[in-house]
């Protein structure tokens, strides 16, 4: 009985810790963030390259 509440107790807190990871993810809106500064790097290596132009 004692290992399913050891158990028991590590699943309750790892679920918490995700809950709140998420929700401060959710609060700061990291996740738009991230992507933004994501979406410049992508962007700032394509601006580099020369394009063919077949006009």
């Amino acid at each position: 009985m004692e290992k399913v509440c050891k158990a028991l107790w590590k699943l309750i807190k790892l679920i918490l810790v995700v809950v709140i990871v998420l929700f401060i993810v959710y609060f700061w809106n990291l996740d738009q963030k991230v992507l933004g500064w994501a979406y410049k790097q992508v962007n700032a290596m394509f601006d580099r390259k020369k394009v063919n132009q077949v006009f």
